[in-house]
């Protein structure tokens, strides 16, 4: 079987949705944009998806939306492709345009900003945060 994903500073792979999927969609609206792969492994692998579909993309849609500031409605889609004759969901989020995007739970702060680098989510120091508001209102 021939792999077809990989991680990257736009592609996240997930065999299943845990709970740091809002980190993840923080990290991509923080920075450039990206697409979460849900029923891949992390190396690659189409495991598929082993639960009701419609109900999961209904959990991520709600997660995404209520549990992120400022609002993420119209940043991210959430769709079914199959690979493998395996349902996998895909997550294409935008690049956010009110910056700095983060963890309603958490704030504005070290502990609620994350960051896209290479194929992982970051931490946000207050700096950064600074620094990514101030470029963005500009």
């Amino acid at each position: 079987m021939k792999l077809i994903f990989k991680e990257d500073s736009r592609t996240e792979l997930k065999e299943i949705v845990t709970d740091k999927l809002e980190e993840e969609v923080i990290a991509f609206l923080n920075k450039n944009g990206g697409n979460i792969y849900i029923g891949v492994n992390d190396n690659g692998k189409v495991t598929g998806i082993n639960a009701d579909i419609d109900s999961l993309q209904n959990i991520i849609k709600d997660r995404i939306k209520n549990n992120i500031s400022p609002t993420t409605i119209g940043l991210f889609d959430i769709d079914v492709e199959m690979f493998d004759d395996k349902e996998v969901i895909h997550i294409t989020i935008a690049n956010g345009n009110e910056k700095t995007y983060y963890l309603k739970s958490k704030g504005m702060t070290y502990e609620g900003c994350f960051i896209r680098i290479g194929s992982s989510v970051e931490h946000m120091h207050q700096n950064e945060i600074d620094n990514l508001l101030s470029v963005c209102k500009t």
